[in-house]
Formats: C-alpha cells, structure tokens, sequence
C-alpha cells in the first residue's frame, strides 16, 4: 500500500512539474478577490514606463474562474498562451476562447473574461497607451453571466 501511495504521489509531482516546464512564464502571485471570481494568478511582464507606455502580462486562471467586467480607456489585446476560456463584450455572445487565439477588447467598452468550467486559461495582457488610464473596474460577473452562451 505504501509503494502505491508513493507512486501515486511521484506520479502527480511529475505531471506538475512537466506542466510547470511548459508554461512561457511563472505563475505569479495569486490576484486579490476584489476584482475577480475563483482563483487567479497573475505575473507582471513589462512595467509600465513613459518610453513605451504599456503595460503587459500574463494571467492564470483557475477552471471557472475569471475577472469582473472591466473597461479599459485605450483598449486591450489579449494572446491566450493555454487552455480555454471566454470572452464577453457587453451586449454581445460570450466567446469562446482557446490556445493560439487573439481577442481585441475595444476602448471603453464593458468586458470580461476568464477560464471556462472545464479548463483553466492563460492569457497574456497588453494595455497600450497607459497615460490615458489602465482599468476601471466594475461590478462581478453573475453565475448566470458566465453561464450564458448568448
């Protein structure tokens, strides 16, 4: 029984260690509840400067997990790096999102996004122009939100 334990629990440390070997870059540290449903990591990549005035990274989210809606004065692109998700703007279907994808979010436009049920999601962020403002958050997204398809 022992030997089984032990292998059930070398087994498991490997595949998280493969998966760890993967991922572009660390997981980061894990984001405050405040703007945000379920567990989700976040890394900062570039910093923000008065040179490129942009800032980007990337994020990490949880199966179910996923921000609140949020607008963003200059936009935002997002490079989903692993996993599945959504993608919702205000008004429209939410989005299926995968691996390989780009997703343009529009100036001031209300939007959300995260991992969906089954999977967790990474995505990388760009915010460009960030003298203008970088985020206004508003209210979480509602069970029924994120499980609406249309």
């Amino acid at each position: 029984m022992l030997l089984l334990f032990s292998l059930s629990v070398a087994a498991q440390t490997s595949a998280l260690t493969a998966a760890s070997q993967h991922a572009v870059f660390p997981k980061g540290q894990k984001a405050t509840a405040g703007n945000f449903t379920g567990t989700v990591w976040v890394q900062p990549l570039v910093d923000n400067d008065s040179v490129y005035n942009l800032i980007s990274g990337s994020v990490t989210f949880e199966p179910g997990a996923r921000t609140n809606w949020h607008i963003h004065p200059t936009g935002q692109i997002l490079m989903i790096t692993e996993g599945a998700g959504y993608h919702q703007i205000k008004g429209q279907p939410r989005e299926l999102i995968r691996k390989g994808e780009v997703v343009k979010c529009p100036p001031n436009v209300p939007h959300w996004h995260g991992a969906s049920s089954g999977s967790s999601m990474t995505h990388i962020y760009m915010i460009p122009n960030t003298e203008k403002g970088i985020v206004q958050w508003m209210q979480p997204v509602s069970e029924e939100e994120y499980n609406r398809s249309k």
